[in-house]
């Protein structure tokens, strides 16, 4: 049974998500201040953690980024009324994988929470040998060690950047549209309403060009984007 953890200080919406979620069969466990939540999260294992931003105590941005900082493999899911594009930059910045704005359908709800977890499941592969160098320029990959190295200076990924980018190299110099990185990166074929693939592919370029000259992640306008050499 997976277990999730809800830090949200509104009761009805409590209710109504922990009711939901239990009848789906998860085993929910609910935070109602950013402090509490805070000390569950650390104490206990979760497979997702639900969290508002509007916070009692600790607000949700900085429970996201200090949750993260202690947990790097939790699944950490946004749920709060801020909508404007640039509370969701801010919160995917602090370290969550996924946004969900108020007023919201149980119904995705759900399909967010279950694409999360089908991301951190681990896969199933078969006794083969399989590569696990990939690269592209002076940009490498080793899937073994999850160690991403550019010019031989370690480069810092978040669990979401770092399959971002190992999608790109498995596919590298072919135009991906925005739909097929959410499809292979986020689990998801459906439009998530938010531009979390774009917000994302800039955090990746700004770290991959970190003192650097030359530009490997290239935006295809109307179309998504290409790794490749310039």
């Amino acid at each position: 049974m997976k277990r999730i953890l809800l830090i949200e200080d509104e009761s009805s919406v409590v209710s109504f998500i922990k009711k939901g979620l239990t009848e789906e069969g998860y085993e929910v466990s609910v935070a109602l201040d950013g402090h509490q939540g805070m000390q569950m999260a650390l104490a206990h294992e979760y497979d997702l953690i639900i969290l508002d931003i509007m916070l009692p105590g600790k607000n949700g941005l900085d429970l996201c980024r200090d949750i993260r900082a202690q947990n790097k493999k939790v699944a950490l899911l946004f749920l709060t009324a801020l909508g404007t594009a640039e509370n969701i930059v801010l919160g995917l910045e602090t370290g969550a994988d996924d946004y969900l704005v108020k007023p919201f359908k149980f119904i995705e709800l759900l399909a967010r929470i279950k694409s999360l977890l089908r991301r951190t499941e681990p896969v199933q592969t078969p006794n083969v040998t399989v590569p696990s160098r990939f690269g592209i320029a002076d940009l490498e990959l080793d899937d073994f060690t999850k160690t991403v190295t550019r010019a031989g200076v370690v480069i810092s990924l978040t669990a979401t950047e770092y399959r971002l980018l190992f999608m790109f190299l498995k596919n590298q110099r072919r135009v991906l549209s925005r739909m097929e990185i959410l499809e292979q990166v986020w689990g998801v074929d459906f439009d998530m309403g938010t531009n979390v693939v774009d917000v994302y592919v800039n955090f990746l370029r700004k770290k991959l060009e970190v003192n650097q000259s030359s530009r490997l992640l290239h935006t295809v306008v109307g179309m998504g984007y290409v790794l490749k050499e310039e």
